[in-house]
């Protein structure tokens, strides 16, 4: 499968409010890559994965997402195109509990205009099948285990056939076991092409799953090798 570039950052800044986060970003993806976004909380992970599809700011440089121009973008016409294309994993899952799972996905296609019920239906039901969750589709999301919740929320990001899965510490509230199924899932996926940039604060998930690994870190981004990878786990083990 051939290449393809989905993000470039040059000499990006990336602000919460007035407060610097990252500084001087450089950042290039292409398809079908798995990245893993470590560092501590406030370090600016979250932040740039939420740059990504325009709800937090980049200043100064360029930065392109998908063919779109971030520091020139229409808020109102472009970024919900941008955003069609962005697939999000949120840690608290974020779905709407008084409706059921299919409820819960129907809703997002018809929101991104989806108006042919028999398409809606058939999308529904392959992205549920891709996660494992095809006989869930009528459960109310209080009926699920978290693992479930999670892999419903996987479900969502993946309907509209999205090229980057952006996700948020999406093991944090699972345990153990749960949370290598779900980086699983999420691995798989990747090799179907589909881009996916995790934040994590398990060291362990690399050596598990092979991937790039990025670090934040005194308002820096950088690429670690699988050295400097060990020598963290090392110091995270220390402490």
């Amino acid at each position: 499968m051939e290449k393809k570039q989905l993000i470039k950052y040059s000499d990006v800044d990336i602000y919460q409010q007035d407060e610097l986060i990252l500084k001087d970003v450089q950042l290039e993806v292409q398809s079908a890559e798995f990245v893993y976004l470590l560092g501590k909380v406030g370090s600016g992970k979250t932040s740039l994965l939420k740059s990504l599809y325009h709800d937090v700011p980049v200043v100064n440089g360029s930065a392109v997402v998908l063919g779109y121009d971030l520091c020139n973008l229409d808020h109102h016409k472009d970024v919900p195109y941008l955003r069609r294309k962005i697939g999000i994993v949120f840690q608290d899952f974020q779905l709407l509990t008084d409706r059921s799972v299919y409820k819960n996905l129907e809703f997002v296609l018809k929101a991104t205009d989806w108006t042919d019920q028999l398409a809606i239906d058939e999308r529904i039901n392959h992205v549920l099948e891709q996660v494992g969750m095809s006989t869930k589709a009528y459960k109310m999301p209080h009926q699920l285990s978290g693992g479930e919740q999670q892999r419903i929320v996987i479900a969502r990001a993946l309907l509209n056939s999205p090229e980057i899965i952006l996700a948020d510490e999406p093991t944090g509230n699972l345990d153990l076991v749960t949370g290598n199924e779900l980086i699983e899932l999420l691995y798989t996926i990747c090799q179907s092409g589909t881009t996916v940039l995790m934040a994590t604060h398990n060291l362990t998930w690399p050596e598990k799953f092979p991937g790039r690994v990025l670090r934040c870190e005194n308002e820096k981004l950088e690429d670690l090798t699988a050295e400097e990878l060990e020598i963290t786990e090392i110091d995270s083990t220390d402490k």
